[in-house]
């Protein structure tokens, strides 16, 4: 099992990469004002059954790499790292913008709610790059199985991701008249994300293996 202190870590990353605005917020604030409440929770769960897939497959994937190369930790921090300068620098170019806005959607059946939650999810790629070169900056093979390690922040990650998202969907109005009378919020978050991002990049680069 990681660290006390590791998986706190990794939530509190968790819970700044859930609040960054991405595919999934959007997906639920849109919907829960369309359709309703009930609508946006049975979204959220096929939001939830994408980050259990995702965390699957970086789990197997990363106990593999582990384990078959020795280099390959440090190969996905400089990956990882590099990838978040690129959010960063997204996020505070000149002419950059929060991506937040409420998107018309048509009612939908139950069914295809949760279809449309896992597949919003399944093709975000913040949450691909956030289990593939954030995941395992908080592993440490000195501290037991890679896998068990990995499972263990995963469902951290999952349970701060569901937890947020079910307040978003529940409070999809509010937040939609928030951001609509509060232009200026979403360039202060553009920029404390940005700037979060890029400090991380930075540690991730000096720091080496753990």
């Amino acid at each position: 099992m990681p660290e006390i202190s590791s998986l706190l870590a990794f939530a509190l990353i968790s819970l700044g990469m859930v609040l960054t605005p991405g595919p999934n917020m959007i997906y639920l604030i849109s919907r829960s004002v369309c359709q309703g409440r009930t609508a946006g929770l049975i979204s959220l769960g096929g939001v939830a059954l994408g980050f259990v897939f995702y965390m699957l497959c970086a789990a197997f994937g990363i106990t593999a790499l582990v384990m078959a190369a020795p280099y390959a930790y440090d190969a996905l921090r400089v990956a990882g790292a590099v990838y978040l300068l690129y959010l960063a620098w997204q996020a505070l170019r000149p002419g950059g913008r929060s991506p937040l806005q409420v998107r018309d959607l048509p009612p939908d059946s139950p069914r295809r709610l949760f279809a449309m939650g896992f597949l919003t999810n399944l093709l975000n790629p913040k949450i691909a790059v956030m289990y593939l070169s954030l995941l395992p900056q908080f592993i440490d093979p000195g501290q037991g199985s890679v896998l068990t390690q990995s499972l263990a922040l995963g469902l951290t990650q999952i349970v701060v991701s569901v937890s947020v998202n079910a307040v978003i969907a529940v409070m999809a109005g509010s937040i939609a008249i928030f951001i609509g009378q509060r232009p200026v919020w979403q360039t202060v978050q553009r920029w404390l994300m940005g700037t979060v991002l890029a400090g991380l990049a930075a540690r991730m680069l000096v720091e080496g293996r753990r």
